[in-house]
């Protein structure tokens, strides 16, 4: 590593970043982004790390979800908790009836910026950037709007800064109680039988814990019962952002980068010979990578070698987005080269991002029972292979939208879609889609764990 530094990745070529007029603004910008306190620290990646070891080794499940883009405007306390409660309702259907620890990541607090299919938008034959996400740039189709904003980057640290602080108080301030398990079920599904489904989860954990207390185990002597952990990720796509947040650990003198506990590269940006790889190579955070249908076997094998070279468990999670019609034919051969060479990664799955369609209305949706095909056949195709299916990686919410067709829960056709769709780029799973899904994916560990 001794020629790698925080702003080596210049010296590469790079994908998917705005085109900045001001670029003396935004060197200001960037340095002052850099004297500001970092938003994690070195030792809680290190935890994380830890415990996604022990995912790869099949002891835990990784539950990782949020926003696909979070917004400047749709920042409130309300958006947060209801985030944080859908998440804690998942880990304790996992956890109860899958038999398994989970590990909670949020994509949250620095989920701002958005790859995207083309540099420009054209309406009505007017041509303007495109929209990247609001630490870039605003939605509305104007000249002004579709301007990138330097100033943008140091409104995405401060409400990342404000986020983490409402996150942590909910891990600690009593919200994650177990005995406040009832009080996780959304308003808006609690009367509805998937809801009353959790119920009946949420009343066994009540009874084992007056058990437990009978038994002299109690909040007051097991922190573990009052008290999470929800860590934070995003996709690293801006590197100046990433950069200017990147700090040398005291402790141990490695490079972590403080504006999330995880980072992960997209499946537009991860060239080998490109500058997201470059960076990432360097920071010893836990870090992920899209694997998409494009992969080749050893394209993936180098892609391992350059970013987990010493072959850490833990260190490099493989996120799978196929598309339910592909992963089939095109995921087996990828993970039994990989297995083969005896690498130790994180295989997690992505179902969202290959089974996006255009309703005839116009809205960008997905369709449930895709998402839901997908998932199926990356447990399958783990089982067959004989490796261990680690986690699962959602764009969900726990608002009460309708961006995503189908689901027995939730019965979204197209026509309804505009009913609530309130994303800011990608449809989301809401909370009852993605707390069907979880129940699927307990029973699914469930089996697995007794085979």
């Amino acid at each position: 590593m001794s020629n790698w530094s925080p702003n080596s990745w210049r010296n590469f070529p790079i994908k998917q970043q705005p085109t900045y007029k001001d670029l003396e603004k935004l060197k200001k910008v960037e340095d002052e982004l850099a004297s500001y306190p970092p938003l994690i620290f070195a030792g809680e990646a290190r935890s994380l790390k830890a415990k996604l070891a022990d995912v790869v080794d099949g002891k835990a499940f990784l539950l990782q979800g949020g926003d696909c883009a979070e917004s400047f405007n749709a920042f409130n306390a309300a958006n947060i908790k209801d985030l944080f409660k859908v998440m804690m309702q998942m880990a304790v259907v996992l956890t109860f009836s899958g038999g398994c620890p989970v590990v909670k990541v949020g994509r949250v607090a620095g989920q701002f910026a958005k790859p995207r299919s083309a540099d420009d938008e054209t309406i009505d034959g007017i041509t303007l950037p495109s929209y990247r996400g609001d630490i870039i740039n605003d939605i509305d189709f104007t000249e002004k709007a579709r301007n990138p904003k330097a100033k943008k980057l140091l409104k995405a640290y401060n409400q990342s800064a404000a986020t983490l602080n409402l996150l942590r108080a909910f891990a600690r301030g009593g919200m994650a109680d177990l005995h406040q398990v009832h009080s996780w079920n959304l308003d808006f599904i609690k009367d509805h039988p998937l809801g009353l489904k959790y119920e009946e989860i949420a009343t066994k954990i009540s009874e084992a814990l007056n058990f437990m207390e009978s038994c002299g185990i109690t909040s007051a002597n097991t922190p573990q019962l009052t008290q999470t952990t929800l860590y934070t990720s995003h996709e690293a796509l801006l590197l100046n952002y990433e950069q200017a947040l990147t700090r040398r650990d005291s402790l141990t003198g490695d490079w972590y980068d403080c504006s999330a506990h995880m980072l992960w590269i997209g499946d537009r940006t991860r060239e080998l010979d490109g500058a997201h790889i470059e960076f990432f190579r360097g920071i010893k955070n836990p870090i992920g990578v899209k694997v998409g249908p494009s992969m080749k076997a050893d394209e993936l094998l180098r892609l391992i070698d350059k970013l987990n070279p010493e072959n850490e468990a833990g260190r490099l999670n493989l996120i799978v987005r196929m598309g339910a019609e592909k992963i089939g034919d095109m995921f087996p051969s990828l993970l039994k080269a990989v297995e083969s060479e005896g690498k130790k990664v994180l295989w997690s799955s992505d179902p969202m991002h290959g089974n996006t369609t255009k309703a005839s209305s116009g809205y960008k949706t997905r369709d449930f029972e895709a998402i839901l095909s997908e998932v199926k056949q990356f447990f399958q195709i783990h089982n067959a292979q004989g490796s261990y299916a680690g986690g699962i990686h959602l764009e969900m919410t726990g608002q009460n939208v309708t961006e995503c067709t189908g689901s027995q829960s939730c019965p979204i056709s197209q026509d309804t879609l505009g009913d609530r769709y309130h994303t800011q780029c990608d449809p989301r799973l809401n909370a009852d889609q993605a707390l069907e899904l979880s129940f699927m994916i307990a029973e699914t560990l469930k089996h697995s764990r007794k085979q």
